[in-house]
Formats: structure tokens, sequence, C-alpha cells
């Protein structure tokens, strides 16, 4: 239910999200996203432009309309969702694209323990918004932010939820170490 336009796919607001089939662990991502001017700009806050990048299905780097748009800070643009506020908000205006290039370790279990935790770096439109900030468990609001043992790779989503959002040059690569 998202719209092709032209070399972008556009959220339609509450229609769902949108998985790889390919699954993912360790990996660098790059992901460009807008959101285009609403027809009503009184609206505020968490229904203007409202998207995330999960990773692993579980852990969001939210996408949000931020530039001159008061929210919660965990929920801005750039925020590891409902666990970290990025450390600053370089957000461009409604109707210029945004980057993400991510670097994200998932974390490792041993059976139901956690053996390493998840780490993510976030450059956010060439600035450095999070580094290598540790994470304690899946992002949700209730309960607080707890893990839940999962494979090694799963699914890169694009969350559905109150847009419009654009997202193209998406790219992604799994980062499997040096040749030995």
């Amino acid at each position: 239910k998202w719209n092709v336009g032209n070399g972008y796919v556009e959220l339609v607001p509450r229609s769902g999200s949108m998985a790889t089939k390919a699954k993912f662990g360790d990996c660098q991502l790059h992901v460009e996203w807008m959101t285009p001017p609403l027809a009503d700009p009184k609206v505020r806050g968490q229904e203007r432009g409202n998207s995330g990048v999960i990773l692993m299905g579980r852990y969001e780097i939210q996408v949000l309309s931020s530039y001159d748009n008061p929210t919660y800070a965990d929920g801005m643009a750039g925020a590891i969702y409902s666990l970290y506020p990025p450390m600053l908000n370089p957000c461009r205006p409604e109707g210029e694209w945004n980057s993400y290039d991510i670097l994200f370790e998932a974390p490792q279990f041993e059976g139901s323990k956690v053996a390493k935790p998840g780490y993510i770096t976030l450059i956010f439109n060439g600035v450095l918004v999070h580094h290598h900030a540790q994470l304690i468990g899946t992002t949700s609001i209730k309960p607080l932010a707890q893990y839940q043992p999962h494979a090694p790779e799963e699914s890169l989503v694009l969350q559905g939820h109150a847009g419009p959002v654009r997202y193209r040059n998406i790219w992604i690569r799994r980062i499997n170490g040096y040749d030995k």
C-alpha cells in the first residue's frame, strides 16, 4: 500500500510496514528520507511525517519531521526510539532530503542471556548523533526496553506509521569482519 513515485517510495499513513526478505545482523545501512510539506502546517509532533528505520525488526531509529517541530526528545528524528535522543538535531526542512548512515552491531545471545549487547552509530546528514550507543533492549515505550533472544539476522523494516514519509537510495551491506 505504499506509493511508488519518481525514484522513491512513499509511506501511506497507517498502511503497514515494509520489510526486507533478506535478513541482516551486523551491517552498514544508508537511507535517504524526506517528509513532504503537509497540507495543514498546524499539525505538530508525532503526527507530522512519522516513520522509522527498524533494524532486525526491533531496534528503531526514528524518522520524523523534526525541523521546527517540537516533540519529546527520544521521539525526534535521529533518536534511537524511546532510548536515546540524538546529540543534536541536524534535520532539514520538510521537502528536503535527509540521510542516515548507520553502523549496527547486532546483540548476541547465549540461550536466553545477552552475551554481547547491540550498538548503533548514526551519522545524520553528515553529523554524528550517536556514537556506539549501547542498546539495552528492544526499542519500545512500555515496558522499558528489554532484550528478548532472537536470531542473529532479522529483516530490516521501514515502519508504516503516521507519514507521509518518502524513502530513496537505500543500501545495506553485512559487516562480516576482515578476510583471514
